[in-house]
């Protein structure tokens, strides 16, 4: 069991695979700091938390899409003294279409999330790690980084980004008491594909996907034993492994297929 000091940082906390990563270690008696962009989830999270587990709870109401907000972040938690023992980078979003119809606005702003915001919190509290020479870090990836992804093209290239970036730094700090693990899950029953305008796509409106729950346990569980990478789900590392041996033209048409809207029409909505 956890130190009953010891904090957690969660973006995209509010709902989804953050929101379930914030129960497991609520459940371990870390204290939390929330953060995303919906004040009454985040409160209504907070709430829970506080009353099922007993724990600490702080949120930072805040929009990652801008360039300096997690170096606001930061700078909030550390002038109120809290030490961050673990990081989870969870907060992202992609939209559904085919790329010469998709909101170019939109995409930047989601190429800041997935990309930037990642990449500044995990600069930043890696420095803070490895100055200690303890702390893990969770990059929440996704197999979307292991697949070309048409109708989803930026949202699969800035998930290839967090899949590469998480291995270059793991190799950096291998021989450190600090631990890095990229969690990759597939198809999950959250809010992401409302928000990507995505729920007419065969494998979303099917209902494929797996629990959110079961992801962040999945997540929770490699984090705390220090593993660098987990797939989650048996179907997902079956998809992975066979895009590995599969020609890519094959596994593109072959993702798109599967994600091609059911009324046939892929332009943006």
């Amino acid at each position: 069991m956890a130190d009953q000091t010891k904090t957690a940082l969660i973006t995209g906390a509010s709902s989804g695979i953050g929101r379930e990563l914030a129960n497991c270690f609520a459940q371990d008696k870390y204290n939390l700091i929330l953060v995303a962009l919906e004040p009454d989830l985040l409160a209504q999270a907070a709430l829970e938390l506080k009353d099922k587990f007993g724990i600490q709870v702080t949120t930072i109401v805040k929009d990652l899409f801008k360039r300096d907000a997690p170096f606001e972040v930061y700078n909030e938690i550390k002038a109120s003294g809290t030490r961050i023992d673990v990081l989870v980078n969870d907060a992202g979003q992609g939209q559904y279409g085919t790329f010469d119809t998709t909101d170019i606005n939109r995409e930047l702003d989601i190429i800041q999330l997935n990309i930037g915001a990642y990449v500044v919190f995990t600069k930043l509290y890696l420095q803070e790690f490895k100055a200690r020479n303890e702390g893990k870090i969770l990059l929440v990836g996704s197999i979307a980084g292991e697949l070309p992804g048409p109708l989803q093209a930026v949202y699969h290239g800035t998930k290839a980004f967090v899949n590469s970036f998480a291995e270059s730094i793991q190799e950096e700090n291998k021989d450190s008491n600090v631990t890095i693990t990229n969690l990759l899950p597939g198809i999950t029953k959250t809010d992401f594909f409302n928000k990507a305008h995505m729920t007419q796509a065969k494998n979303v409106a099917e209902g494929q996907g797996m629990a959110a729950a079961d992801v962040a346990k999945d997540g929770y569980k490699a984090l705390m034993n220090g593993e660098s990478r987990v797939i989650s789900g048996i179907m997902n590392n079956v998809q992975v492994g066979m895009s590995k041996v599969m020609p890519d033209p094959l596994v593109a048409a072959n993702v798109h297929q599967q994600s091609a809207p059911v009324d046939g029409d892929e332009s943006a909505r």
